[in-house]
């Protein structure tokens, strides 16, 4: 769908909320391009001259209105939308007097700096606080802000490895290609992303009734290790440590890919009613009615003998058959899109998760961000997506002038000592 901006005020769940945005790279703009989605007014604080380190991190490149490339990669432009950019010096005592004017009207900051970095610029918890006592204030850290490993630097892919995700992720080690593989995406900066934001919305709940703000200390390696749910407590249950199981399950079977006479498809049989379901769908009601497979634990325990006669048996049809087989029979499956065929898929150009946003003429020259629509789908306040990826201090100006009361000169000034 394309997004048509509005003049009127975003009308979002949290379109009463200010963000102080002091974050970048992945994690914090994730969670705060959420807040922003529900209609928050996020200021996001960038370096001049350079901005987001991500605005960097092509190619592939956002384009203009001629199909050229412009400053903005599309990394920077997946987590970055509906914010407003400020560039502002914070290494100088009047770039710092500004973030504390700002935090003043703000009911939210977020930062991942250092460990210690803000407090020196006074522009830590406590520092804004004793200016707004309302302020939920969001650190965001690779190991958080205590412990051993507090001061360490860390990147997503460390904390797949150290976090345990990657035990778990990849081929069998006794097959070819078997070993620790990371995810796909950045996952561990995407999950903090998402549980800063559940807990930032916790925190502002929670105001409403105190009447006062609160620290939220969020880390990487807290995330990730969250995310290992079922398998962590299946350890701490037997003391049995998960493997690897490639594309199959640990607890279903059959729960997998599957090759097919032209490709291959993934089945993923979730009971045992849908066992059965699953035999007659596949001819083999023989499997159907064995003792030894009607029940999920019997699957389990058996799946290297009962794996390959299921293999042989799928290998018969091509794969538009047997998904129209399986699911006539109810039998959960689908086939491996790519992300050019995800978003040929008609479910999901019926829920409109592509969204084209127009971006602002620059030097007469017209364009249009495309970005993934938000998964939070309220009945009342549904995301809106007035603003596009900004680009680097397009809102310096209007921030400084219509929130803090800056005149032309005072702004002029700031730019002729390089604080914005």
């Amino acid at each position: 769908m394309t997004a048509t901006p509005s003049n009127t005020p975003a009308r979002g769940a949290l379109s009463h909320i200010r963000v102080l945005d002091l974050s970048r790279i992945l994690a914090g703009p994730w969670c705060t391009q959420n807040l922003a989605d529900l209609g928050a007014d996020v200021i996001k604080i960038e370096r001049p001259g350079t901005g987001d380190d991500t605005r960097a991190w092509g190619p592939p490149w956002i384009r203009d209105g001629a199909g050229q490339d412009t400053r903005d990669s599309s990394y920077y432009a997946a987590a970055n939308r509906g914010k407003k950019s400020l560039t502002l010096d914070i290494s100088k005592p009047e770039g710092q007097r500004i973030v504390r004017e700002l935090a003043a009207q703000s009911d939210v900051v977020i930062e991942n700096y250092k460990i210690g970095d803000l407090k020196r610029y006074g522009l830590d918890y406590a520092s804004l606080r004793a200016i707004n006592p309302r302020l939920v204030y969001c650190s965001i850290t690779g190991y958080g802000q205590e412990g051993p490993s507090a001061s360490k630097p860390g990147y997503d892919f460390v904390f797949q490895a150290i976090g345990g995700l990657m035990s778990i992720t990849g081929e069998r080690d006794d097959l070819p290609g078997g070993g620790p593989q990371k995810a796909g995406i950045a996952i561990a900066d995407v999950i903090t992303g998402m549980y800063a934001s559940i807990a930032i919305l916790a925190a502002l709940n929670h105001r409403d009734v105190s009447g006062l703000g609160q620290y939220i200390d969020m880390a990487l390696l807290d995330c990730i290790v969250a995310l290992g749910g079922n398998q962590v407590t299946g350890y701490f249950a037997n003391g049995k440590l998960p493997k690897r199981y490639g594309n199959a399950h640990a607890s279903l079977v059959p729960y997998q890919v599957f090759a097919v006479a032209d490709g291959e498809i993934v089945v993923a049989v979730g009971n045992d009613d849908q066992w059965q379901r699953y035999c007659a769908a596949i001819e083999r009601p023989d499997l159907g009615a064995d003792a030894r497979w009607t029940k999920v634990t019997g699957r389990i325990q058996g799946r290297d003998t009962l794996v390959p006669e299921l293999a042989r048996s799928m290998l018969a049809r091509p794969a538009a058959d047997w998904i129209e087989r399986l699911e006539a029979s109810g039998v959960p499956c689908g086939r491996i899109n790519d992300y050019e065929q995800v978003f040929q898929d008609p479910q999901v150009v019926h829920r409109g998760l592509r969204v084209d946003i127009p971006r602002p003429a620059h030097a007469g020259i017209d364009g249009q961000v495309s970005t993934i629509a938000s998964p939070l789908r309220l009945s009342d306040t549904p995301p809106r997506y007035d603003l596009p990826p900004p680009r680097l201090g397009d809102s310096t100006d209007s921030v400084l002038s219509a929130l803090l009361g800056y005149s032309a000169e005072q702004i002029a000034g700031l730019r002729e000592q390089r604080i914005v």
